[in-house]
C-alpha cells in the first residue's frame, strides 16, 4: 500500500533516485530563477531576445527602484496586508471554536453541522462567481478590503473547522473530563486547556491560510477594482498598461510580491512541520 523508503530499496535505484533528485529540483525552481534573472535585466536585453543569457547590465535596483516609487505596489502590499491578516485571524478563531463544539461535545446533528461545513469545500468558486458578486454589491462591499475579508473569512473557516475539529478530537480526553470535574466553565477548559494544546496546529493552518489568502487571484480580480482594494495579485498586472510590455518591471513586482508568505513560511517552519506531523507517530 505504501511505497517502500529509499533505504531499502536497491544501490541502483537508490543511485537513479540520487541523481534525478537535482534535475527535479532544477526543473521545479526554473520558472523562479527565470523570474528572478528578469527581474534585474535591462528592457532591452528583451527587445534583443536575451531571455535566458547573463544580463547585459545589472538593473536590479532601478527595476525594484520603479516598483516601489513609480507604480502602486506599496498600495497593493498594504491592501494584502489588511485582507490576509484579518482574514487568517477570523477564519482561526471561528474555526477553533466551531471544531471545539463539534469535536467534544456530542449532540444530534453534529454530524450533518460537520458535512455542511466540508460540502462547502467541494463547490467550485467558478460557479459562486456571479452571485457572490451580486451580493456584494447588494450589500455595498464590492471594490472594499472588508468585503473580501468577509468573503474569505466566510469561504475558509469550512476547511480550517475540518483541520480543526479532527486535531481537536484527538487530544486526550481525560484532560476535558478532568477539568469538568474541578468545576472548570467550558469556555475556560477552550482557553487555558484546548488552545495550549493546539499551538502546532494553529501555527501550521495559519501559514497555509495566509499563503492561501495572499496568493488568491480569482476572487480578487471578482471582486475589486482598481487600487483602492485590490490585492497585489490583481495589481500587479497594473505593470501591463502602466509601463506596457515591461516584463522585467513585471518580474521585480512578482518576486515582491511573493516574498511576504515565504518569509512566513521560514519564520514558521519549525512549527508549520510539528503542526503538520503530530500525531503522526505514537
Amino acid at each position: 500500500m505504501f511505497p517502500t523508503p529509499i533505504e531499502k530499496r536497491s544501490r541502483s535505484w537508490q543511485l537513479t533516485y540520487q541523481a534525478f533528485l537535482p534535475i527535479a529540483l532544477i526543473v521545479w525552481l526554473l520558472p523562479l530563477i527565470a523570474v528572478a534573472m528578469f527581474s534585474i535585466k535591462p528592457a532591452a536585453d528583451f527587445a534583443n531576445g536575451n531571455y535566458w543569457g547573463l544580463p547585459s547590465s545589472f538593473e536590479g535596483f532601478t527595476n525594484y527602484g520603479k516598483v516601489f516609487l513609480e507604480s502602486n505596489m506599496p498600495r497593493y502590499l498594504l491592501n494584502s496586508m489588511f485582507i490576509t491578516l484579518p482574514t487568517v485571524v477570523g477564519a482561526i478563531t471561528l474555526s477553533c471554536m466551531a471544531g471545539f463544539a463539534l469535536g467534544i461535545y456530542r449532540f444530534k446533528g453534529n454530524l450533518i453541522i460537520f458535512f455542511m461545513f466540508i460540502a462547502g469545500n467541494f463547490v467550485p468558486f467558478q460557479i459562486l462567481m456571479v452571485p457572490v458578486r451580486d451580493l456584494t454589491i447588494s450589500l455595498g462591499m464590492y471594490d472594499s478590503i472588508s468585503g473580501l475579508i468577509l468573503f474569505h473569512v466566510a469561504f475558509q473557516t469550512g476547511f480550517c473547522t475540518l483541520f480543526m475539529r479532527n486535531f481537536i478530537r484527538a487530544l486526550p480526553f481525560a484532560l476535558i473530563e478532568a477539568a469538568r470535574v474541578e468545576g472548570v466553565s467550558e469556555w475556560r477548559i477552550f482557553v487555558y486547556v484546548v488552545l495550549p494544546l493546539m499551538k502546532p496546529a494553529l501555527a501550521a493552518l495559519s501559514v497555509l491560510i495566509f499563503t492561501f489568502i495572499w496568493n488568491d487571484y480569482f476572487w480578487a480580480v471578482v471582486l475589486t477594482q482598481g487600487p483602492n482594494a485590490q490585492p497585489v495579485t490583481a495589481g500587479i498586472t497594473e505593470f501591463n498598461s502602466q509601463f506596457r510590455a515591461a516584463y522585467h518591471l513585471m518580474s521585480a513586482g512578482s518576486i515582491v510580491a511573493a516574498l511576504p508568505p515565504v518569509a512566513m513560511f521560514f519564520l514558521m517552519q519549525k512549527h508549520f512541520i510539528a503542526g503538520l506531523t503530530l500525531g503522526a507517530v505514537k
